[in-house]
């Protein structure tokens, strides 16, 4: 099993993966999944590093503003609430020429109303303008008169 600690040299698909989901994620956030490992998840985290980042968000015809939304719309599609946290979190503070703004987010949900549901529409808005305001991106709310 290879992993950021091993002594041997990881495998290069592992270790390009890391670079992909380090830029796509943030370091911090990298840094606290694989604080987590343990002998019963580490091999599910080397995993999602060789696969998810390196065969999928290391292939190049999309970029990675693309597969954003296209996870954020999966995510919300399969109702990874948590995920799409994350996803949202990353895609705002991702590098420029990925990042997203609020309004794409914003259409994301918009879109999702349509094809997953009101009811999980509602919810993403609700995840989504937390952590807009969360971030001082979207001003506080105002008590109703």
């Amino acid at each position: 099993m290879s992993n950021d600690n091993d002594t041997a040299a990881p495998h290069a698909d592992y270790t390009q993966g890391l670079v992909h989901r380090r830029r796509v994620l943030g370091d911090a956030w990298v840094d606290r999944a694989l604080a987590n490992r343990n002998a019963f998840n580490s091999e599910f985290q080397e995993m999602i590093t060789r696969h998810a980042w390196n065969d999928i968000w290391g292939r190049p015809a999309l970029g990675d503003k693309t597969r954003r939304l296209m996870v954020l719309s999966m995510m919300l599609g399969v109702h990874a609430y948590e995920e799409f946290a994350m996803h949202v979190r990353a895609a705002l503070d991702g590098p420029a020429d990925s990042r997203l703004t609020p309004d794409e987010i914003k259409e994301v949900i918009m879109m999702s109303a349509i094809y997953c549901g009101v009811p999980v529409a509602n919810h993403a808005f609700g995840i989504a303008t937390g952590i807009l305001r969360e971030k001082g991106l979207l001003p506080a709310a105002t008590p109703a008169a």
